[in-house]
């Protein structure tokens, strides 16, 4: 069914939003949940980090379902609310990049945008496939470990049918798999540097990135490094605070699921207290 207008919940507030690898267009987006998170949060400012399209996957074959549709029209309808917009494409929705400078729907597209937080820290919003050397210089090698990787999400989706299914919470294979692997570890290290030394040289306080699914926010070397994560894997957005205060927020249930899961723990206390 369509996104409805109506009878939906009072938003959380924030300063700015950032999401990332979205990947709609595939098995794996997690289009529900994303859905979910827009219709709780709001922000005066939302960047679209990049991969929110899949096109790689959409050439070689149409999946669109009807809640990939929602989420963009979720998204526009935000944007005649009042929110400002701007999409800094990534390497999966790469076609973008031809229409940079234009505004779609009041959406506008940048190859790089620059935030000044509440505090007053410059950061530099940039996807991140411009310092993967496997995208930039073996796009071949790209496009092979793409394929590799949709077949984890795969998985990684039924998993996760079952899981929910037995009462347990969602859990990202490939996301272990991919911190388990040495080399995938030493190249997030050297992935998070680049960006680091990227947001130096544009005298930049921090920079905000996406491209590796991996969400976190830290210190490097005095620049500030927040990577999104996505709606993929981890299910992750980052959140300013009206402070300048930067958060990762997990979003790998509905707010309905939590609040289900958090009666059913009151309970359960309230019982184990009265026995």
């Amino acid at each position: 069914m369509p996104v409805s207008e109506e009878l939906e919940p009072e938003p959380t507030l924030y300063r700015t939003l950032f999401l990332s690898d979205v990947h709609l267009g595939t098995r794996g987006c997690q289009a529900e949940l994303l859905l979910d998170f827009l219709k709780h949060n709001d922000a005066g400012t939302v960047y679209l980090v990049g991969d929110m399209i899949d096109g790689w996957r959409l050439k070689s074959g149409w999946y669109w379902p009807q809640a990939h549709n929602d989420v963009i029209q979720k998204l526009l309808r935000k944007v005649r609310k009042g929110t400002r917009m701007i999409y800094v494409p990534g390497n999966h929705d790469e076609f973008a990049r031809q229409y940079i400078g234009a505004f779609f729907g009041g959406v506008e597209v940048a190859d790089h945008a620059y935030h000044t937080t509440a505090d007053k820290k410059r950061l530099l919003i940039v996807h991140g496939d411009q310092f993967d050397i496997v995208v930039k210089h073996a796009r071949w090698l790209a496009f092979l470990g793409d394929g590799a990787y949709t077949f984890a999400l795969w998985s990684n989706l039924w998993l996760n049918k079952i899981r929910r299914k037995l009462g347990f919470t969602y859990w990202s294979l490939s996301a272990w798999a991919k911190l388990k692997v040495k080399n995938a570890v030493n190249f997030i290290g050297a992935f998070e540097v680049a960006l680091a030394e990227a947001a130096r040289r544009h005298h930049a306080d921090g920079v905000v990135c996406g491209h590796i699914h991996h969400a976190v926010i830290r210190d490097i070397n005095g620049i500030t490094y927040v990577n999104i994560g996505d709606f993929v894997e981890s299910c992750t957005a980052i959140a300013e605070h009206f402070d300048g205060r930067l958060e990762i927020l997990h979003w790998d249930t509905t707010a309905d699921e939590r609040s289900l899961a958090a009666n059913a723990q009151k309970n359960r206390s309230a019982a184990r207290a009265a026995a």
